[in-house]
């Protein structure tokens, strides 16, 4: 089962700002294009930037506007694990996108000696390289697999995982399971950081946000620390950049949850984060809750 991000939102848009984003016509440029056994890829470039398409969503890319210059913003939150442990060596991530944050992590981690990328699709490492600027190295090994099933086989330790696997429809419910988090427990080292993308309708506190609710007792359930990220820094770049709005149209929110069995505490020495050009204080200001 597929949970579909537009049934979860609870409050109707602005008419008038709805109409705005469904009127405004991008001009692609058509780079790359293919059918794969898994998804209908494409390469797009227009006005906002250079983008990876599955079917009709963007499913990564890298924005280029004088509002917003950088990786598809939600993206950014990724690296949020740096400020909790600068000490990371070995690294998990499912769902590759355009690999840029694997690049970010060689940067930001001085001790970084391995980082396994996991992805269903076959194409989208050599995409990466050709139209991404992703750079390959030695610490980063490539496993062409469903996510699950590597989880399932897999024996090895990382002191970081972070997952992103919304599909062209939306999150797959098996990445929504308390057997799936069990998985994940085994993967992590003993003060191991699990990150993952979800979406929730943008009023947390409301009764009808059951989703979220339910997320959050599964995850509070399964570990000893869950810091939740609210994406209003991404939503706001998100609407700004792609169509000169400043709010939030769509009552859908991306919900960045950093979990572990060991208490977190963010630092605040952002010097590092010069390499990637971003700035990360007003993400780190999009913590919502923690236990």
């Amino acid at each position: 089962m597929i949970i579909i991000p537009e049934y979860l939102a609870i409050h109707e848009p602005d008419e008038k700002l709805l109409d705005m984003i469904n009127s405004r016509v991008f001009n692609d440029n058509v780079l790359y294009e293919k059918q794969s056994e898994f998804h209908h890829i494409s390469v797009v470039e227009n006005e906002i930037g250079r983008f990876l398409h599955y079917k009709d969503t963007y499913q990564a890319g890298f924005i280029n506007t004088p509002v917003y210059k950088g990786n598809l913003p939600y993206i950014n939150y990724f690296t949020i694990p740096y400020l909790i442990n600068t000490d990371i060596k070995n690294i998990l991530l499912i769902g590759f996108g355009t690999g840029k944050i694997v690049n970010d992590w060689e940067k930001l981690f001085d001790n970084l000696e391995n980082i396994d990328v996991v992805d269903i699709e076959e194409n989208i490492f050599d995409i990466a390289e050709k139209y991404f600027g992703f750079k390959k190295s030695k610490k980063v090994n490539f496993i062409l697999q469903d996510g699950i099933v590597f989880l399932r086989e897999n024996s090895k330790k990382y002191d970081l995982i972070v997952v992103d696997v919304a599909s062209d429809d939306g999150i797959d419910e098996r990445f929504l399971s308390e057997e799936y988090l069990k998985l994940i427990k085994k993967s992590l080292t003993p003060n191991g950081i699990f990150v993952s993308n979800l979406c929730s309708s943008a009023d947390f506190e409301h009764k009808e946000n059951t989703f979220l609710r339910s997320i959050l007792e599964l995850y509070r359930n399964s570990f000893k620390d869950v810091l939740v990220f609210k994406g209003n820094e991404s939503d706001r770049v998100y609407y700004k950049a792609f169509f000169d709005i400043d709010e939030r149209v769509i009552d859908i929110t991306n919900v960045i949850l950093i979990s572990s069995n060991t208490k977190m505490s963010l630092h605040r020495d952002y010097k590092k984060y010069d390499l990637l050009g971003i700035d990360i204080s007003p993400y780190i200001n999009d913590l919502q809750y923690k236990n």
